[in-house]
């Protein structure tokens, strides 16, 4: 089924997401049982996937961002076995369900934050390769369809503990409230806030590497135990972080955008009783620090236990907070903006 010139270069390009309230109830069984919602949104940072098909009868796949490379003779399924695996099981999946035979390239990932950032990196990079397959082979995939196809890939091929937040981000962009039903059922609503509304949201959140990343699938776990042993202080939290997405919702709509800090922090403080491990000590202090400065209100960006952290910081208080920050701790601050676009894919010759 191999649709292409030898001689082109086909691209994928996926934005990563900030979580800005109901993370976590994404999550089974307490989407199937309760219902979700989150509200995110897309930034400028981005997974990138190049595939160059060639007629060598090999398989060479490098990541950019990790370091790491390998390389195989041609074959239908490549072996799962802890080596960039993510990028393994979406070709496996587009080998068996639509090209049925094996192919012959070279492909390059990289992604523009460390891994374990809690910004849905994995699964963004996910949806990046699956828009360039779809790019080179003409699959016929629609939105929801990649979706889709990227969380069973993570989710059930490779058993990948996580939401499902992430790859619906990544493929539609924008900022998107999302609902999440039993039967893995999800719905996209892209919300049409004002313009001056998402100027001033960008110019008040700021992002905050803490230097330290985690990883997410041990979190995810210790959630769903919660909520599997119908933990009622996990359970009743997940349910203060649905509500607070429908008032994220609500503030952006309407315009009370300094609503945004106090929503983030009664979304921290409930988002830190679903599961042990999403704050520690050090998280804690820098929070507590950037509060003193000014900061209404953030979280830690996905998961939790290490990655972003996003900062509210209204009233010009960011500069306040930047200055402290950068004195008393090792991390980073990373400039970023809003973006309206998901998942883009091209070919040149």
């Amino acid at each position: 089924m191999q649709v292409m010139n030898r001689n082109d270069l086909i691209r994928g390009k996926a934005p990563l997401r900030i979580g800005l309230a109901g993370g976590g109830t994404d999550v089974s069984p307490y989407a199937d049982i309760f219902g979700g919602a989150i509200l995110n949104a897309t930034v400028n940072l981005f997974a990138r996937t190049t595939i160059l098909p060639h007629s060598k009868n090999e398989i060479n796949i490098i990541s950019k961002d990790l370091s790491e490379s390998i390389s195989y003779p041609m074959m239908e399924q490549l072996p799962i076995d802890g080596n960039l695996d993510l990028i393994k099981g979406v070709y496996n999946r587009v080998v068996r369900d639509f090209a049925h035979e094996p192919l012959s390239f070279d492909l390059i990932t990289e992604v523009d934050v460390p891994k374990g950032s809690g910004m849905g990196s994995s699964s963004t990079i996910t949806v990046s390769l699956i828009g360039a397959f779809k790019e080179w082979l003409n699959l016929p995939l629609g939105d929801y369809d990649i979706a889709r196809l990227a969380f069973e890939i993570e989710r059930k091929d490779l058993r990948l503990a996580g939401g499902r937040q992430d790859q619906y981000a990544a493929t539609f962009g924008g900022v998107n409230f999302m609902e999440f039903y039993e039967e893995e059922k999800v719905i996209v609503n892209p919300l049409r806030i004002r313009e001056e509304y998402v100027e001033e949201l960008e110019m008040n959140l700021l992002l905050y590497y803490t230097g330290t990343s985690r990883e997410s699938a041990t979190i995810i776990k210790k959630q769903r135990t919660n909520f599997s042993e119908k933990s009622s202080e996990s359970i009743e939290a997940a349910h203060k972080l649905k509500e607070q997405a429908k008032e994220m919702k609500e503030a952006l709509l309407t315009g009370n955008i300094h609503d945004v800090g106090r929503i983030l922090d009664e979304g921290w403080q409930a988002k830190k009783r679903m599961a042990v491990g999403i704050s520690n000590p050090e998280i804690d202090d820098m929070y507590q620090t950037a509060q003193k400065a000014g900061m209404s209100g953030g979280k830690i960006s996905g998961a939790g236990g290490g990655g972003f952290m996003m900062m509210y910081c209204p009233n010009n208080k960011r500069y306040e907070v930047m200055e402290v920050m950068n004195k008393k701790f090792n991390g980073r601050f990373l400039p970023f903006q809003f973006t309206e676009k998901g998942l883009t894919s091209w070919r040149i010759n």
